[in-house]
């Protein structure tokens, strides 16, 4: 069996030489299973409340980490030290994981799933800043943990999302002592905050026919339909539902789309994309 989720507290184990996997001092497990031994490759399963994904391969130990490339040169000290003080999360999808007032206690960065980050103005109107994906960290909990300030936005599971919770007290410790934690954490700042300024550049300067043709092709992908509601795609480009609903009606007129209860299908894409690019 290539590849394994295997569940357990830590993820530190030995192989011994007649297969069978033995606990490395310091891991806490309720249950060990024969392993089986398959092309190099131990694949087993350990009953315990966390789950990570590790697996060895050789003499090499994979972990969550590999799929941060800026963590995956972390010393082999602080690396463990990261892994043993982190614990893996598992939030429902719709699930508000963080919102304005509330303080951040762990920095997430995610294996699987989605989570859209919002904001809400006095008079209630919302706009998506932004989206963390897998194998990405959340721009405003790292400003919150540097700044020690609270969440002025919040954070939605678009689906059910899987995340490496860092706690603040490590989060802390490796950004002061380990020069490649902070390299990893001001790369992915900078990159988020340059997206930022797109997203404040197009509402503030972009004609909103372009924006909204670009984002109908975005949320489209390859397919023909779009399953979004006016009030989503208003939250989306920050805007109010009637208007999105005036520009809809105008694609509609040009023959470029046609709408239905919360669908809308791309008739004509050409334009679409024409206007999207202009």
């Amino acid at each position: 069996m290539h590849g394994q989720h295997i569940a357990a507290r830590f993820y530190m184990f030995v192989a011994s030489s007649d297969g069978r996997i033995g606990r490395h001092a310091g891991a806490a497990f309720s249950e060990i299973f024969q392993s089986t031994v398959a092309s190099g490759i131990i694949s087993f399963y350990i009953e315990c409340d966390v789950v990570l994904v590790n697996a060895f391969k050789g003499d090499k130990v994979l972990s969550w980490i590999d799929q941060f490339p800026g963590l995956s040169r972390l010393p082999d000290g602080i690396r463990s030290y990261l892994v043993h003080e982190s614990k893996i999360v598992t939030v429902p999808a719709n699930t508000v994981i963080f919102g304005p007032g509330k303080s951040p206690e762990n920095l997430l960065l995610l294996l699987d799933g989605t989570v859209r980050v919002q904001q809400t103005s006095d008079t209630g109107r919302e706009i998506v800043l932004y989206r963390v994906h897998a194998g990405e960290s959340c721009v405003l909990t790292t400003a919150c943990l540097l700044a020690y300030e609270d969440y002025s936005a919040e954070g939605i599971a678009e689906t059910e999302t899987r995340a490496v919770a860092i706690p603040r007290k490590v989060f802390d410790k490796l950004v002061s002592d380990s020069i490649e934690f902070r390299q990893f954490v001001f790369t992915a700042y900078s990159k988020r905050i340059t997206d930022l300024f797109m997203v404040i550049e197009e509402i503030a300067f972009q004609k909103l026919d372009i924006r909204l043709a670009h984002k109908l092709i975005e949320l489209a992908g390859g397919e023909e339909t779009v399953a979004a509601t006016h009030q989503k795609l208003a939250v989306e480009l920050g805007t109010a539902r009637e208007v999105i609903s005036r520009q809809l009606q105008e694609f509609q007129r040009r023959g470029w789309i046609e709408q239905s209860r919360g669908t809308i299908r791309l008739i004509e894409r050409e334009p679409l994309v024409k206007l999207a690019q202009s």
